[in-house]
């Protein structure tokens, strides 16, 4: 073995003992706090309803564990146990040029990858979901979302991973320049025609009826100015009975949906609560941030990849025989996580961040007091918990605890 193998061991075997550690934390602390409901909730939420949310947030941490220690075994699996190289010389065999030999390899791979991640998904589904009372899915809907997302998937998939390796190959020395500047452009692509054209492959969704709660939405609509192409509500129970709410799209192409299961559970003022919330991350430009971020993260990426790429230890300590540009982009997508696990707590503070600050536009245009009731519903409906480690959540956590979130929208209604 080489250098760079004994130091992509390092860090896998350090994120994966500190993913653990975290995941135990957060089973006994969880575990701790089961037998009471803290008490900014108790008059909101009884004990059983509190018991749920920690048995769900149990139950969910165990299957995450095994996810873990699977993922783990496969990775090793793929890459110092060969599998990779194997993978590539079954599709040289039929001596295609690098360009359809490097898509068969990486569309190949992502197929199998599926395949094994299925017995786990279904357990969560029909199992884990299931037992907790939010599985709405069937089987025939489980298997028709499978075979959508499979043909959506490859008919995307396939132009973009081949325009990729196209410049790669083709580009010259700046290649990462224009595979970034082509993958940004796809990606704002997707951002605006997912809401049109993708969503509705998946889910109906109905404009808001008139009534109250559309009222309210308008009138926040206006006084806000935020222009969009109309609020949508989603047949989410169709699949389970979590509730939520989000924005999608860009430009002219906005829409603003709330899951059927959360307008079931909240108020019209807690409605227009939750979606002042929304609106907020919206005026505080927290999308428009997140997607300068992800540019910024995508073109380091891709440079780091481009050095990578000409250095043959980077093939050899990961037991790849022939460097190839196909196999330095896989490598480079199954191994960077072990390294990038670590800054995983700053964007999980600044996610937290941008939350305080939506909450807070949402107290000054709408209600907190209305806000921190539909919050409390979210909480109950979803089987949140309400006691999460604090330790785990600093690393975890969009979202600022229960117990935190809350005490910071009632200093912003005081």
């Amino acid at each position: 073995m080489q250098t760079f193998t004994y130091i992509f061991l390092a860090f896998l075997l350090a994120s994966t003992l500190v993913q653990i550690y975290l995941s135990l934390r957060q089973k006994q602390h969880v575990s701790t706090h089961r037998s009471a409901v803290p008490a900014p909730f108790a008059d909101k939420i009884t004990l059983d309803e509190h018991q749920k949310a920690a048995d769900y947030t149990l139950a969910k941490g165990g299957v995450g564990r095994i996810d873990l220690l699977i993922g783990l075994v496969v990775l090793l699996a793929w890459t110092l146990g060969g599998g990779l190289e194997w993978l590539d010389q079954q599709w040289r065999s039929f001596g295609w040029g690098d360009l359809y030999t490097g898509t068969a390899v990486i569309i190949s791979l992502i197929l199998i990858g599926s395949l094994l991640d299925m017995p786990l998904s279904l357990y969560r589904t029909f199992v884990l979901e299931e037992r907790f009372g939010f599985n709405k899915m069937t089987p025939a809907t489980f298997l028709m979302d499978l075979l959508k997302g499979a043909a959506l998937s490859l008919l995307i998939g396939i132009p973009v991973v081949m325009l990729i390796l196209w410049l790669m190959e083709s580009a010259g020395s700046l290649w990462w320049l224009y595979a970034w500047a082509a993958l940004t452009a796809f990606s704002l692509l997707m951002t605006w025609a997912y809401p049109k054209f993708i969503a509705p492959l998946f889910n109906k969704f109905s404009p808001l009826e008139e009534g109250e709660v559309a009222d309210r939405l308008n009138a926040l609509l206006t006084r806000t100015g935020f222009n969009s192409k109309g609020v949508f509500i989603m047949d989410g129970s169709r699949r389970s009975a979590h509730g939520n709410a989000y924005f999608t799209g860009f430009g002219k192409n906005k829409r603003i949906v709330f899951f059927d299961t959360l307008l079931k559970h909240l108020t019209p003022a807690q409605v227009e609560a939750v979606l002042a919330h929304e609106l907020g991350h919206f005026k505080r430009k927290h999308i428009v941030k997140g997607m300068a971020l992800s540019m910024i993260m995508t073109l380091t990426g891709f440079a780091v990849l481009a050095w990578l790429m000409g250095q043959t230890w980077f093939y050899t300590s990961l037991s790849i025989s022939q460097p190839s540009t196909y196999m330095a982009l896989l490598l480079f997508v199954l191994v960077s996580p072990a390294f990038t696990f670590f800054i995983g707590p700053i964007m999980a503070w600044w996610s937290r961040k941008h939350e305080f600050e939506a909450d807070e536009f949402a107290a000054q245009q709408s209600s907190g007091t209305e806000l921190i009731a539909a919050l409390v519903g979210l909480y109950k409906e979803n089987a949140s918990t309400l006691t999460p480690d604090p330790w785990y959540s600093a690393f975890y956590d969009s979202h600022p605890p229960a117990a935190i979130r809350i005490a910071h929208l009632q200093q912003q209604t005081d």
